[in-house]
């Protein structure tokens, strides 16, 4: 990862309550332009990664109590996660958290507050409906009445609308149908192409992840295990064994088998 650095995360902890401690001492970085991959399994703290970048934490009693995290340059422990916004951060969060009672056009609208103070002139919304036809189609109903696909491509479109140069993504296949997942995934692809944003990507299907990554970490219990570029990481046997549900002669296990393997000396090192 030798490209400029948009986003650095050094050893950084974060402890909810004042008590429980979820991230140990964290490290990862975010080149420009590109797709990382951050996989783990249910708790290992890939969410509260996010949340710990786009200062969401303290809505939820958490705080980042050592480390540091710096975005474009800068450090964002005393920014707002507003501020972040208008620096160009934004964060899909799980769930896509959409206004239902709006229409898709006002949840566009909506996102170019961000815009504001950043010299940035508020445009059609185009960009969004050329990559995402069907919220042209739904624009004047109400984002309530999507389907699940459709809500999360307006919440990548909303994202759009900030003008990002960094999107935290959060389980963006969450909830949807194979198909529907390949669907957002390549678009996923085509606006980190065209439009140069660089992606940080939180999810649990590790082979969609990895089809869109150029870099990959994977997490367990707060802390990384194992990273690097995504063509290693799919040739790794642990990977194969623990994400991707392959034994170590290709052929494919239950995630009911695998769960129950017990990690490597090499895989908690």
């Amino acid at each position: 990862m030798d490209a400029e650095i948009l986003l650095n995360v050094n050893n950084v902890e974060v402890v909810y309550n004042r008590t429980i401690q979820v991230l140990r001492g964290l490290s990862l970085r975010v080149p420009k332009g590109e797709i990382v991959a951050l996989l783990g399994s249910n708790g290992a703290g890939k969410s509260t990664t996010l949340k710990a970048v786009s200062n969401l934490l303290e809505l939820e009693d958490g705080a980042v109590t050592a480390g540091q995290i710096e975005f474009d340059g800068t450090d964002i422990a005393s920014l707002t996660p507003h501020g972040l916004v208008r620096r160009g951060l934004f964060h899909v969060m799980e769930g896509r958290r959409i206004f239902e009672d709006l229409t898709v056009e006002e949840n566009l609208t909506a996102a170019t507050f961000s815009l504001s103070g950043r010299g940035l002139p508020i445009t059609p919304f185009d960009l969004v409906y050329s990559y995402f036809p069907r919220l042209y189609e739904r624009r004047k109903g109400l984002a309530g009445y999507l389907s699940g696909g459709e809500q999360q491509m307006l919440a990548i479109g909303r994202a759009l609308i900030s003008k990002p140069k960094l999107i935290l993504l959060d389980e963006p296949s969450l909830g949807l149908s194979p198909k529907l997942v390949e669907e957002i995934f390549t678009i996923i692809a085509r606006i980190n192409a065209e439009q140069g944003v660089s992606m940080l990507l939180v999810e649990q299907n590790a082979a969609v992840a990895f089809s869109v990554a150029s870099y990959g970490y994977i997490m367990e219990m707060g802390k990384v295990v194992i990273d690097g570029p995504v063509e290693r990481l799919v040739k790794d046997q642990d990977v194969q064994e623990f994400y991707l549900g392959l034994g170590g002669g290709g052929t494919h296990k239950s995630y009911r088998d695998v769960k129950h393997y017990k990690r490597r000396k090499r895989w908690l090192s």
